[in-house]
């Protein structure tokens, strides 16, 4: 009873667990997802709007756009005057140091100018001498201009009718009366006495400006309720795209909509809890193994989470097209490390959640299953790393020509934007091949092995298999043969043919740690005739922990090392076992000694190797290879194994067990068959 209530105890914390994995997805993705304060359109310029016939609720203005209304304020920035004013000042103190210059006793011939150079002073100073600085500025042209301040009145003058010091110097010294004496002129350094009167009013000019621009329209139009704003099917122009933009601002603004915003969030939750519900039954329900892997529920969860969320930050804040995303990624990983149904299936509830967060639904849906697809035909058996380029070419040129197919019967046409649009699906081919790294990332992180990976350990030039076949090359045929056997068997009842021929290459790695202790390495003496059966039994045994420490040296896959502990189970060595009962009959056993350590095999993979394995060893010792003995024999092992309980823990069958016995049967008499006897010539005399 205590028993029944820690399993139902475990299950009932399962469940709770994936409950809480689904609802916290759930919650991750409804908080990313791009939601409106106010009511949101979905359209684009030059394609057919969507949705049904709008109608205006309310009368609102035609808003300009951002972009136009900062190009009207920088015009009115540079069509602006600003103000400058006349300071008195500067030339009544110019005029009085320049007389008291000219009376001066070192200036008698400058006396003789006085008149005419203060006048000609006075003449510049009444037009204006503005700061040099003016004049270097980028802005300033031909057509530029200043309003200059005197009393009440700011007269518009042309900046080019002005003077700077220099210019205001040059003037003065080509009057034609100055002129005459220009020698003597220029040693009085009259330049001293030329100085800028215009000085710029910031405060005046400032507040005109900031008046100026705020007196920018922001409107060009009105829109009256009950208007009709665009029909179904319509294309949608500039002018109508800044209405649809001028209702979303106008609604935000006046708080029409909050209600239906609410809705819409609900909705969002609902929705995405739904599809999340989907994809969590499918895996209990249709993949119980994966459902009760964490490592498994885990991953797809991830991806089932990653990619709404980059969707929804892509339309928040307007980064790159949402194509250029590799969506494919995800059933291309599920396929590699779960199964091609579950890919698909995770990759629909993938798509649908993004669509959500998209503009156009139906046409991302569509090329997205469509690049989905065909990902995960293009991997259906992955057996190197270069077929994940093939992939990516494949993906992009699928998402390619089902997008121009959509273009072409909405609209009829390619516009020059929609031929932008297959450089995003270039780029996102390109974002594929991330497909090749992240396949060993996800493979650490998550404890996975890909077939692509398995097929690299299955090279039996590699360092491990290469010493094994030569320190114990009867092991190393041994090992061959089984897996031949096993994946024979596994292609039969739907198992993992390449994972069990790998893992049967390395399940007794271990041996060659005392290969001569092992009958397939022997040519002659037994080593085991000069020790006792307890000793012989624990060299034999030592293999399976031997192995251990081999794979964890050449950091082997967890699953591979699985198959090292599972290939004999918790059975004994029952050769040395039934020996030392017989040859101590008085003395009590610890059967412990002759045990091995296990466990007994959990996947369908471990029990055909094990299978596979007693089997190709019992084989050897045959004395006669009939059809009556091989099959006698298999039945027997076989049958044994199930009776002494190795395969309850793992979900073989009692009919993959019988097929499994048939494929044996067939096997071994293949590589056994009898020989035709050649007869010989007989000498006549």
């Amino acid at each position: 009873m205590t028993l029944y209530n820690t399993k139902q105890g475990t299950i009932f914390r399962n469940y709770l667990t994936r409950i809480i994995l689904t609802l916290c997805a759930a919650a991750i993705i409804v908080w990313f997802l791009p939601r409106a304060e106010s009511v949101h359109y979905r359209y684009d310029v030059g394609k057919p709007w969507t949705g049904g016939t709008l109608i205006a609720k309310f009368q609102f203005p035609i808003y300009k756009s951002d972009e136009v209304i900062a190009a009207e304020r920088d015009s009115v920035r540079q069509a602006f005057q600003p103000y400058y004013t006349i300071d008195a000042k500067v030339e009544d103190k110019a005029m009085e140091e320049l007389s008291e210059e000219l009376n001066s006793a070192n200036a008698e011939n400058g006396r003789l100018y006085r008149n005419i150079i203060l006048q000609q002073l006075h003449r510049l100073y009444e037009v204006g001498i503005l700061p040099q600085s003016v004049f270097n500025s980028s802005d300033i042209d031909s057509t530029s201009m200043i309003r200059v301040v005197e009393g009440r009145n700011a007269t518009p003058t042309f900046i080019k009718d002005l003077y700077t010091a220099k210019s205001a110097y040059q003037e003065l010294l080509s009057h034609p009366l100055v002129n005459v004496a220009r020698p003597i002129i220029q040693r009085l350094n009259l330049d001293r006495f030329i100085r800028a009167n215009l000085i710029y009013d910031k405060q005046r000019s400032e507040s005109e400006l900031f008046e100026h621009i705020n007196n920018v329209a922001e409107s060009d139009g009105m829109v009256m309720a009950g208007q009709k704003i665009i029909d179904k099917g319509d294309i949608v122009d500039e002018r109508t795209a800044r209405i649809l933009l001028s209702l979303e601002k106008e609604s935000q603004r006046q708080n029409i909509d909050s209600a239906e915003v609410l809705y819409r969030v609900a909705g969002q939750a609902v929705i995405v809890l739904i599809l999340l519900t989907m994809l969590t039954m499918y895996i209990a329900l249709f993949r119980r193994d994966y459902f009760e892997k964490t490592r498994s529920l885990l991953m797809v969860f991830l991806l089932a989470v990653l990619f709404p969320v980059l969707v929804s930050l892509f339309m928040r804040h307007g980064f790159l097209n949402v194509y250029i995303i590799p969506f494919a990624l995800a059933p291309m990983f599920i396929r590699m490390f779960l199964d091609s149904r579950t890919a698909f299936m995770a990759h629909l509830i993938i798509t649908l959640l993004c669509a959500l967060a998209v503009k156009y639904q139906y046409e991302f849906v569509v090329v997205q299953i469509v690049a989905g697809m065909a990902a995960i035909y293009s991997l259906r058996e992955v057996s190197k790393r270069s077929q994940v380029f093939a992939a990516a070419l494949l993906i992009t040129l699928a998402s390619m020509a089902m997008y121009y197919i959509l273009q072409a019967v909405q609209i009829g046409e390619s516009t020059n934007d929609d031929r932008s649009m297959y450089m995003f699906f270039i780029g996102n081919g390109i974002l594929l091949l991330l497909a090749y790294p992240l396949m060993f990332i996800i493979e650490k992180l998550f404890g996975f092995t890909s077939d692509v990976t398995l097929v690299e350990l299955s090279d039996t030039n590699r360092d491990l298999l290469r010493q094994l076949s030569e320190v114990a090359p009867g092991t190393f045929q041994h090992s061959v043969m089984v897996g031949n056997l096993a994946s024979d068997i596994a292609n039969r009842i739907g198992a993992k043919s390449l994972l069990v021929r790998t893992g049967a290459l390395y399940h007794d790695i271990g041996k060659m740690t005392n290969p001569y202790y092992f009958t397939e390495n022997q040519a002659g003496a037994n080593p085991h005739s000069d020790i006792d059966e307890r000793k012989s039994a624990q060299i034999i045994i030592s293999h399976i922990s031997e192995g251990i420490k081999f794979a964890e040296k050449k950091h082997l896959p967890a699953v591979i090392k699985d198959f090292i502990r599972t290939h004999h189970g918790k059975g004994i060595t029952k050769f040395f076992y039934i020996n030392y009962k017989n040859n101590n009959p008085e003395q009590e056993v610890d059967i412990a000694d002759f045990s091995y350590p296990g466990p007994n095999p959990s996947t369908k993979e471990q029990a055909i190797l094990m299978m596979a394995d007693t089997v190709e060893a019992a084989s050897r010792s045959l004395e006669q290879y009939t059809d009556e003995s091989i099959t006698e024999l298999v039945n027997r092992l076989i049958d044994t194994q199930v009776n002494e309980g190795y395969f309850i823990d793992c979900p073989i069958t009692f009919h993959d067990i019988n097929v499994a016995k048939q494929a044996l049967i067939e096997r071994l008499k293949a590589i056994y068959h009898a020989r035709i006897a050649y007869p010989t010539e007989e000498k006549q005399e």
